[in-house]
């Protein structure tokens, strides 16, 4: 496969609904599972199908993103040739303020690097989602279903109905009609935005929207062109993580702690990769208590932590409880403090005797840094 597909990422959206977990950094740089980055799945994905040249297109607020995947070498993307390329918009014309409206103006951004891709046929996708994904499959199904475009689908509605796609299917299959953005989810599946397509033809589209200024793949060149191109889905019927929202990212981590869901996402046969931190093993004190929940490594745990996810590094001083809540890398929880339904970016400090609640469905963002 690695001679006949190559990898297009898109990460230059930081969306506002996720409130102070985006302020300072790109959606796909947000921490999820304790250790890892959102991008490291589908950057993953891409690698165990044996794709060795991918292009990660980025816009604003990207250096914790360039921070973490760096080279690429955690994903064997560090090459003389090809391998992990950093698509930033110096080619973009820069005639108004923001990011990019979609991700045909952010492929005509990138245009001259498309140009001198070497393989036949491009997958692409969104680095926000969390996913393992066989791309060997999809690619398969791409190639003997004879589909100008094929579409990863899931038949679980996972996102947010005004910022989701949904496609109805005719008898044969073929993708026959397409619900963009509508008030209420409707449609046999919700698109993960994740596409196969030749690079012949999505070069033909970039140069087609550029020319008349249409920014978006689903709305200004699939929907049009569904009466003339073979527009298929893939159906992933495994786990998809969308993060949309603060309590979007709340329930997803909380997920984790269900063992079918963690043997779906790190499945070995596919494993998920991340940036190697090297730390020491998490301590556990003589008093601690650590029940059904994610404690990653470098943690020292004093306190009692319950139905929670705790990232690299957290600190849980003796006499502290962490009940229901996210901690990403390096909070402290000093002793007496107790939290509830909280997501703490990293480097929050929580200090002594403060409690901290907030609700399962809106659960209570800490911004980075913080000290409560």
């Amino acid at each position: 496969m690695s001679n006949t597909l190559h990898g297009i990422l898109f990460a230059y959206h930081s969306d506002a609904n996720l409130g102070e977990l985006t302020r300072h950094r790109n959606t796909c740089s947000l921490p999820y599972g304790g250790r890892y980055r959102l991008i490291d799945f589908m950057l993953s994905n891409y690698v165990n199908a044996g794709i060795r040249d991918v292009g990660l297109v980025v816009h604003e607020s990207y250096q914790s993103l360039l921070d973490h995947v760096g080279s690429g070498k955690d994903w064997e993307l560090s090459r003389k040739h090809g391998g992990l390329r950093i698509l930033p918009p110096f080619s973009f014309a820069e005639e108004r303020s923001g990011e990019y409206r979609g991700i045909m103006e952010a492929l005509s951004g990138v245009y001259s690097y498309l140009q001198e891709v070497r393989q036949d046929y491009i997958i692409m996708g969104c680095g926000d989602i969390a996913i393992n994904l066989d791309v060997d499959k999809v690619f398969q199904q791409h190639l003997e279903s004879g589909a100008d475009v094929t579409v990863v689908c899931t038949r679980k509605m996972r996102g947010s109905p005004r910022s989701s796609t949904y496609m109805s299917m005719d008898d044969s299959g073929r993708i026959c009609d397409m619900s963009i953005n509508p008030p209420t989810a409707g449609g046999a599946v919700e698109s993960l935005e994740f596409y196969v397509i030749s690079k012949k033809l999505l070069l033909e589209m970039v140069d087609y929207c550029a020319a008349h200024d249409l920014h978006t793949f689903a709305k200004d060149t699939l929907l049009p062109r569904l009466n003339v191109l073979k527009v298929m889905p893939y159906i992933h019927e495994g786990y998809v993580a969308r993060f949309q929202s603060v309590a979007d990212y709340f329930q997803n981590s909380e997920d984790l702690l269900n063992a079918a869901v963690r043997a779906d996402l790190f499945n070995p046969a596919r494993p998920i990769r991340t940036k190697d931190m090297s730390n020491p093993s998490t301590y556990y004190g003589p008093d601690a208590v650590s029940a059904n929940s994610l404690v990653s490594d470098g943690c020292y745990i004093e306190g009692e932590v319950i139905n929670s996810v705790l990232g690299r590094g957290v600190v849980v001083e003796a006499g502290a409880r962490v009940i229901n809540s996210v901690l990403m890398q390096g909070t402290v929880v000093k002793s007496g403090a107790s939290l509830s339904y909280v997501v703490a970016d990293k480097g929050v400090v929580i200090n002594e005797q403060r409690t901290l609640m907030g609700h399962v469905t809106y659960p209570l963002a800490i911004a980075k840094g913080s000290v409560v």
